[in-house]
């Protein structure tokens, strides 16, 4: 089993498909807008104003699986750990803001690329928090990737844990280099502004960690796009 590094992270989210300079991310997952044959699904993210939105996105599936001390997604059943967390916009009414630090809803988001199983947001009140989230880069419930990071979720609006690969910058390195896969990585978006990335390390020192890389500041969406009109999806 991959160990898991706990890191530090600033925040935010993006709620649009992207592909990143230097990477490509995952072709599964992006159902956000077709949720027309579940009335339960809210099909995009609905804001509450002073509340906080926690979604995942890049892999075949993910799932919100613990926000501090509090399970939201049981990893074996894939379906909520309380019912009372469940947080539908039935007939296009507001949902109910969140009075207590305490309280974590979440929202069925959409249908997911794994048959029978379904996106979900998490709803909080601005705080620091530790949140947990399985990847599953594969359609294959048996391979996941597990995700656990700590945040300051000092304002209040939409984030986004986006999964990719990083690719290659060409074919350097010995022939063992060149096969090994290329590494999972994690952007943290708040709006369209990335915030922190984290990639699995291949080294023997840090084999199977995920370990938070320098990047440059405010790196948005339209620049990312200009840069990676190349890319494969």
């Amino acid at each position: 089993m991959n160990k898991i590094r706990y890191a530090l992270w600033t925040s935010t989210i993006l709620a649009a498909s992207l592909l990143m300079s230097g990477c490509q991310l995952f072709t599964g997952y992006q159902k956000i807008d077709e949720a027309e044959n579940a009335e339960a699904w809210a099909g995009n993210i609905q804001p509450v104003a002073g509340e906080v939105n926690i979604a995942c996105v890049g892999t075949y599936h993910c799932e919100i699986v613990q926000i501090d001390k509090t399970l939201i997604i049981a990893p074996d059943s894939h379906e909520p750990v309380n019912p009372a967390m469940l947080s539908t916009l039935a007939n296009n009414t507001e949902m109910t803001p969140l009075t207590s630090k305490k309280s974590i809803k979440i929202v069925p988001l959409s249908d997911s690329a794994m048959p029978g199983l379904t996106n979900y947001y998490a709803r909080v009140l601005p705080a620091k928090r530790e949140v947990h989230v399985n990847f599953y880069p594969e359609n294959n419930v048996g391979y996941v990737e597990r995700f656990a990071m700590i945040h300051d979720f000092a304002d209040s609006g939409t984030y986004q844990l986006r999964a990719y690969q990083e690719k290659a910058s060409g074919n350097t390195g010995s022939l063992l280099e060149n096969a090994s896969p290329e590494p999972l990585c994690i952007e943290l978006y708040q709006g369209s502004v990335v915030q922190r990335q984290f990639c699995k390390q291949l080294d023997s020192e840090h084999q199977g960690e995920f370990v938070e890389t320098s990047m440059a500041k405010n790196t948005t969406k339209e620049n990312a796009d200009a840069t990676t009109k190349k890319a494969k999806v």
